[in-house]
């Protein structure tokens, strides 16, 4: 696997990552990851780290200017490991993995398989870093036109990717849905800590919860408008805002706005402990913005038994099925009145939720979704064997 990206980072894509890879050596599926030297190595993966470049910090998110050069380090420490460990395949992670497994690709006479959670270019609109319709975002249209063309499988977490792939002209039957999945023994309805509530100050309160990157298009910037309007009807509610990075910045804009007493930031929570902040929640929520991307968070919610208030977003509409409860995207007022509904009906809450922990074991339990990679690389390899016989 080839993951462009400070791995492991206790985030989306990472636990992407981490889980296709736990999954799979249950079914005896062997896999090297090959990464940034930046993240934090986890016992259960073989992670291959690129070396470090003097000058340029690996572990940021989004885009920045010295991420070319990390991708090449990526590209020697991934060309070093196919010599080493002699892979059936390559499995991209994010559109600078394809481009650097397209270049292995060539190198290696090896099958590529790319592993896409949006549209590159709208991921870079959405982050702030295009303009929306202006010629840099023109040009990265183009380069992702290519791009995305050169793997012969894609794997997509949602259908609601295969238009936009299908735009930019892809095969549709080059592509395989292998949505995002969770896993449910981890991840299950647990009683709050107490420990945990007392140690934040949160007894006696209704809590809100959110886990996920905070930054404006994952929706932590309308969570706040969110929070003003609930919080000037009820101070006895209160927003547990987790995650990294920013917690600082929204820490500080919070604090600006009057809503410090009723919105806490503790930063970075490890995924292995998640399950245990995620417990303390009484609702769930998701205002996010982005349509390209996937939205892994909601499915860890699921496993937890707690109802959830999103962006209604075909997306999250996929993962949540009629038990979601939706808000339009950006609108902190629908938000408000969505979770004040939860929260003053304890029954409805507790039905949704059960509702929604039934939908995760029944469709995104991660040993089935496992299953359907090993068919998809067996597929690939059988191509791969028909078109060397051919050539």
């Amino acid at each position: 696997m080839i993951a462009p990206t400070p791995f492991f980072g206790d985030r989306g894509c990472h636990v992407r990552i981490y889980e296709e890879v736990r999954s799979l050596a249950q079914l005896g599926v062997e896999c090297s990851v090959v990464t940034y030297a930046a993240g934090r190595d986890l016992t259960d993966v073989r992670t291959v780290r690129a070396r470090t470049i003097p000058g340029i910090d690996g572990a940021p998110m989004g885009f920045s200017p010295g991420r070319g050069f990390l991708d090449c380090s990526v590209l020697l420490a991934a060309h070093q490991e196919i010599e080493r460990f002699r892979p059936h395949l390559l499995h991209a992670h994010l559109h600078e993995g394809v481009a650097i497994g397209t270049v292995l690709r060539l190198r290696h006479r090896l099958p590529l398989i790319a592993d896409l959670q949006g549209s590159l270019t709208g991921e870079l609109v959405d982050q702030g870093a295009l303009r929306e319709g202006g010629v840099a975002a023109r040009l990265m249209g183009v380069v992702e036109r290519w791009l995305v063309r050169q793997p012969g499988r894609t794997l997509i977490s949602s259908g609601e990717s295969l238009p936009m792939l299908r735009s930019l002209g892809v095969n549709p039957t080059r592509v395989t849905v292998l949505p995002d999945g969770v896993d449910v023994e981890m991840f299950h309805p647990e009683s709050p800590d107490l420990a945990l509530v007392a140690r934040l100050g949160l007894a006696g309160k209704r809590v809100v919860v959110f886990l996920g990157v905070l930054t404006d298009y994952q929706g932590v910037d309308l969570l706040l408008d969110v929070a003003d309007v609930l919080l000037r009807a009820d101070p006895n509610v209160h927003f547990l805002v987790l995650g990294y990075p920013n917690e600082e910045r929204y820490r500080a804009m919070a604090q600006a706005r009057g809503l410090d007493a009723g919105m806490t930031f503790p930063g970075r929570v490890p995924y292995s402990d998640a399950p245990r902040w995620l417990s303390v929640g009484e609702v769930a929520v998701s205002p996010k913005r982005s349509v390209t991307e996937a939205n892994g968070k909601l499915l860890n919610y699921m496993a937890c038994g707690l109802p959830v208030v999103a962006s209604d977003t075909p997306v999250n509409r996929r993962l949540l099925g009629d038990a979601g409860v939706f808000a339009p995207v950006d609108d902190a007022d629908a938000f408000a009145s969505r979770i004040r509904e939860l929260l003053g009906d304890r029954s409805l809450a507790a039905t949704v939720g059960a509702t929604l922990r039934q939908r995760a074991e029944a469709k995104f339990a991660w040993p089935a979704i496992a299953k359907r990679l090993e068919v998809t690389y067996r597929e690939m390899l059988v191509a791969a064997s028909r078109s060397r016989r051919t050539d």
